[in-house]
Parts: structure tokens; C-alpha cells; sequence
């Protein structure tokens, strides 16, 4: 078997926004929410299903998949695979968006149902140690949850570093598969899960169509375009920095320290300043 990289953006869509394989994203949500007994989901219905011509052409770099269960709530998984500026607030907006969008003007607001953000971040967001963690609006004294209808998840791929073995529970193999799909050849024998079982059997890149390779395939060069894109910009600032350093009169060893720059790099720019 050959796995396709579930952070990849046809990957990521075609995996959890199956609309023929909805216990992938059921068996997904029941282990992130820790959903059990009656509160557990048995279907979700995904509201912007996967299609290849339609994503094949988005420009967006963020890569959701969005669903609503049989009692209206909503459900937000999105895959975000570097850290952008304002990313928190965008988070909070993009929910509070989802959740006002529900109404119709003169609608009552009762009719409002709960939004559910579940964030999977290739990249360190938060304090915490835990690689899941949830976030409700509480009572700072009290503890108190009244206000019930946003709530944001999110998965810190950098801090899960579980080995196959140590996978105990539903989560721990979902964020296993997640993480490492691309570097593995067979099913982990302890997938004791249909839609997780699902879920490794879709990611088969084996399985898949011949535009469903070339929508992954061009995914990826955009994700490296990106991303190297990222990386040059922070060099260009870095770089201007460091020139106002030298400008300063402060020591290469300093500068380089500051800057993330070489000694050598450093040296460079002095010279060409000179």
C-alpha cells in the first residue's frame, strides 16, 4: 500500500470529505469530542464535499472540511499546514461566521445551533503540552459553561511523538495516522476501527484515479511553493535587520544571534554594506 500524505489538500478533502465514506469523519469527530454512549455521532452530513475540478483550482491554503449532524450542530476540521499571522482571531471569526450565517433575517435566535472547530496545526500553537486540547467560554471564577455554542479543538501535530506501540487510544491513532500515513506501508495491525480502517484504505494512493494523482501531485508542488515562499520573505527580514544592526555598529556574533543568520552570512552583508 501507498499512503497518500492526509496534509496534502486532495489528500485531506477526499479522505474526510467523502460523502460515500461519512463513518471516516463520524469515527474522527467521536475521538476528538470523546463523544460516548448516546452522545456518540452515528452520521454526519458534510456540506462541502469533496470534488477534484473544484479544488484542483481553490487558491485558499486553508483546507477545511465542513459537516452537520443529525441535530443541526456544525462541525469546522480544518487542516492548517503553517502558521499564519492572526491565526487566532481568524479561527474565532471564521466560527462566529458559520455560526451568524445559520440565521435569516427575522429568524428567531433559538434556531442557532452549536459550531464545533476542530483545528489540525502542522505547526506549535499553544503553551500546552497535551497535542489535543479544547477550548470552551467559561466562567473565570465559576468554572461555569453557559455559553455553549463555540467550541474550538485543536491538534498540535509537532507534540504528538507516540510510537505504533503506544497508541492506547481512538485519538492517539487517528493523530498516528494523520502524522505518519505517508511513511507507512501496511494498516497497523492494532486499527480496531472500521472508519479509521476506512480512512488508511482511502488514503491508498494505489485506489485513486488517475486526476485524483495529478490534483495531489500539483497540491503538493503548491504546498512546497508556498512554503518556500514563506521561507524567503523571513530570510528578506531577516537580512534588513541585520543590515540595521551593522548600521548600529553591533558584532557579527550578536547579529547573528538576533537574526537566525550565519556568522558567515552576517560577514557577508558587512562587507557588501562596507
Amino acid at each position: 500500500m501507498q499512503f497518500a500524505d492526509v496534509k496534502n489538500d486532495i489528500a485531506f478533502r477526499k479522505i474526510f470529505g467523502n460523502e460515500t465514506k461519512t463513518e471516516i469523519l463520524v469515527s474522527f469527530l467521536n475521538a476528538v469530542l470523546k463523544l460516548e454512549d448516546k452522545k456518540r455521532l452515528t452520521s454526519v452530513e458534510i456540506l462541502n464535499p469533496y470534488q477534484v475540478p473544484i479544488v484542483l483550482g481553490a487558491k485558499s491554503t486553508i483546507l477545511d472540511v465542513k459537516a452537520k449532524d443529525s441535530s443541526g450542530n456544525e462541525y469546522i476540521v480544518e487542516m492548517q499546514f503553517t502558521d499564519k499571522a492572526g491565526f487566532a482571531k481568524r479561527v474565532v471569526y471564521y466560527s462566529a461566521k458559520s455560526y451568524s450565517s445559520q440565521l435569516n433575517e427575522g429568524q428567531a435566535y433559538h434556531k442557532l445551533n452549536k459550531v464545533i472547530f476542530i483545528g489540525i496545526l502542522n505547526f506549535t500553537f499553544l503553551e500546552t503540552t497535551h497535542y489535543l486540547s479544547r477550548h470552551l467560554i467559561l466562567d473565570t471564577e465559576t468554572g461555569e459553561h453557559t455559553l455553549k455554542d463555540l467550541d474550538f479543538n485543536f491538534i498540535e501535530l509537532p507534540k504528538f511523538d507516540k510510537s505504533e506501540k503506544e497508541l492506547a487510544t481512538l485519538i492517539d491513532k487517528w493523530v498516528y495516522f494523520i502524522k505518519n500515513a505517508p511513511n507507512l506501508n501496511v494498516i497497523p495491525p492494532n486499527t480496531d476501527d472500521k472508519g479509521l480502517e476506512t480512512a488508511y484504505n482511502v488514503a491508498d494512493r494505489h485506489t485513486w484515479t488517475k486526476a485524483d494523482l495529478e490534483a495531489y501531485e500539483y497540491a503538493q508542488m503548491r504546498e512546497t511553493d508556498e512554503v518556500t515562499r514563506e521561507i524567503l520573505v523571513e530570510e528578506r527580514k531577516a537580512i534588513e535587520i541585520a543590515k540595521n544592526f551593522i548600521a548600529m555598529g553591533l558584532d557579527n556574533l550578536t547579529i547573528a544571534t538576533g537574526t537566525g543568520l550565519t556568522i558567515e552570512q552576517v560577514e557577508e552583508l558587512r562587507n557588501e554594506t562596507a
